[in-house]
């Protein structure tokens, strides 16, 4: 496949980092052996210090029982995890990566400091001076006194981004880290996350909001049916798998004509039309443009591939 973007300065120094994540042949079965379910299957992935990896799927893809044995939470049944080499139990307890899940509560009747500080001294003296810029650079600051309970699904989110970077993480792990935040509280989220990869944090996060993929992740892991089916920059998965839309308004006079011209040209697919408009996808948009307007149509608009038409592509049985 090849890219359609040159590699940013920060992409081509995570290619060239040291390999911080490590999965090899990784395979979770459940149930017994003659009616087991296999959630991931034999998967292979290498993630570098420094980059952003979005992981994508449909529901049962393997996503987060893929998360949930990098974490330690699962042990695999064949097939191993490293993190810096070592063992993801090891890694976890000594907070070298840290999560922000969709599952785990928090104690409702402490108030948003004191659980970000009883975790805090888990991790030592370090760990617990930095809560104050912690709940600033997660805007919990004026929630301090707030208790959990009365706090929305949103700011619970934040809360558990707060745990998870009180450690000072070489490694993140989010599964659907902005689940219950409105359009702004996500945006700040996500300002905070290039700056956390910036700093040379690694991030790896599984999410349904596809827009968050195309605008944050600079790689994007798709999974289906257990397996890892396509593993690229954002911009070259969208690139290579996603045909450009192209609209017109069809001429008054023979618009049969174009349509039929339409419909030899290869390449073209989806060729629909409503009332006068037609609209269809194709490889060579420019060729398909051209001869829309060599018949006579009008108010020609060609539209870039999106990841969702990407993710369709790959993740269609």
């Amino acid at each position: 496949m090849t890219a359609s973007t040159q590699p940013s300065a920060t992409t081509q120094s995570a290619e060239s980092g040291e390999i911080v994540i490590a999965l090899d042949e990784l395979r979770r079965q459940f149930g017994s052996t003659e009616s087991a379910v296999t959630a991931v299957d034999g998967i292979n992935l290498s993630i570098r210090r420094g980059e952003i990896v979005a992981l994508l799927g449909p529901n049962g893809a393997g996503k987060t029982t893929t998360l949930d044995m990098l974490l330690g939470l699962t042990q695999p049944t064949s097939g191993s995890v490293a993190i810096f080499g070592e063992k993801p139990t090891k890694a976890t307890a000594s907070g070298t990566i840290s999560a922000v899940l969709q599952t785990g509560g928090l104690l409702a009747d402490m108030t948003v400091r004191e659980t970000v500080e009883v975790i805090a001294s888990l991790y030592g003296r370090d760990a617990l001076a930095r809560v104050p810029a912690v709940l600033e650079r997660t805007n919990l600051t004026g929630l301090a006194r707030r208790r959990i309970s009365k706090c929305s699904g949103g700011e619970q989110q934040r809360v558990k981004f707060a745990l998870a970077i009180v450690a000072d993480p070489d490694i993140l792990v989010l599964d659907e880290p902005t689940a219950g935040m409105d359009v702004t509280a996500r945006r700040l989220f996500w300002n905070v996350m290039r700056d956390e990869a910036d700093a040379g944090r690694t991030i790896l996060f599984a999410t349904h909001y596809l827009e968050e993929a195309e605008q944050f992740a600079r790689r994007t892991v798709v999974m289906h049916h257990g397996r890892i089916v396509a593993d690229a920059p954002t911009a070259q998965l969208r690139a290579g798998l996603g045909a450009r839309t192209v609209s017109a308004t069809l001429p008054d006079t023979n618009p049969q004509a174009a349509l039929q011209e339409l419909h030899d040209t290869p390449g073209v697919t989806d060729l629909r039309v409503d009332a006068k408009r037609v609209s269809l996808r194709a490889i060579d948009s420019d060729s398909a443009a051209a001869l829309l307007l060599a018949a006579g149509a009008h108010d020609l608009e060609v539209a870039a591939p999106t990841l969702e038409t990407a993710f369709t592509a790959l993740t269609e049985d």
